[in-house]
């Protein structure tokens, strides 16, 4: 019998082998076909005991413009359900990993969320369409100047960016209801356990690059205490220090 882990691994794995282009596209059908696509995968998952993607989530996939987060030449594939380059050896991830990771989060629309890892903008522009309040840290300049006029151009005012060391969180900011890591650190960082809000949820992938990664749940008891889950393996780009604030001997 196939697993909900092996499940969620193929849907992905077929999303990365998806390379079919188009020509000048539709976006917003595009975008509609891009959540039936979803919608249908996680009904299949919820036949191997995965929990469905929720209404919520894929009604805020379905309003977000992928197009506008990814470079003019590949915009023909923004709603292909797979990664893309957008720069500095760096990707906007496969559209049922964000909608994963946003439905793990379980935010709700009074909650005040914290994202490791702009990138692009559009993880952040999901959770905006969610939650009260993003807080998302980029540690490449050129990244988070394009995701910030991005998310100011197309509206998202309850999305506030920052350059920096997202291994230090955002202390300022704290405690956050959810925390969500597009970047993948050996271990998870203290501060960002410190900075989740108690009953917060954490979603992060864990591992070495070139290594096996797992896409964690963490959620914080009252005690203080870690409830751990471990999701699925994959693969994300490492989680960047910046060599001022990195502590020495750090990794």
């Amino acid at each position: 019998m196939v697993s909900y882990r092996t499940l969620l691994l193929l849907i992905i794995t077929a999303g990365l082998a998806m390379t079919t282009a188009c020509g000048q596209q539709n976006y917003s059908a595009e975008r509609e076909a891009l959540v039936d696509e979803l919608r249908r995968e996680s009904r299949l998952a919820g036949e191997y005991g995965a929990p469905p993607l929720s209404d919520t989530v894929l009604a805020s996939i379905g309003t977000v413009p992928r197009h506008e987060f990814v470079p003019e030449s590949l915009r023909h594939e923004a709603y292909r359900n797979y990664p893309l380059p957008i720069g500095a050896g760096q990707t906007i991830s496969q559209p049922y990993v964000v909608a994963l990771m946003t439905d793990l989060a379980d935010v709700s629309e009074d909650e005040t969320v914290l994202e490791i890892g702009t990138g692009s903008g559009y993880q952040a522009a999901v959770l905006a369409g969610i939650a009260e309040h993003v807080y998302t840290i980029e540690i490449v300049e050129m990244l988070g100047r394009r995701a910030q006029g991005d998310l100011e151009r197309l509206g998202y005012d309850n999305v506030t960016v920052r350059i920096g060391d997202g291994y230090a969180g955002w202390p300022d900011k704290a405690p956050f209801d959810a925390i969500v890591v597009t970047a993948a650190p050996d271990e998870v960082p203290q501060p960002l356990i410190d900075q989740l809000n108690v009953g917060g949820r954490m979603v992060i992938p864990v591992g070495r690059e070139n290594a096996v990664q797992t896409l964690q749940l963490l959620v914080k008891g009252a005690d203080g205490a870690l409830e751990v889950t471990d999701i699925i393996p994959v693969r994300f780009v490492p989680l960047t220090r910046d060599p001022v604030t990195r502590p020495e001997g750090g990794s």
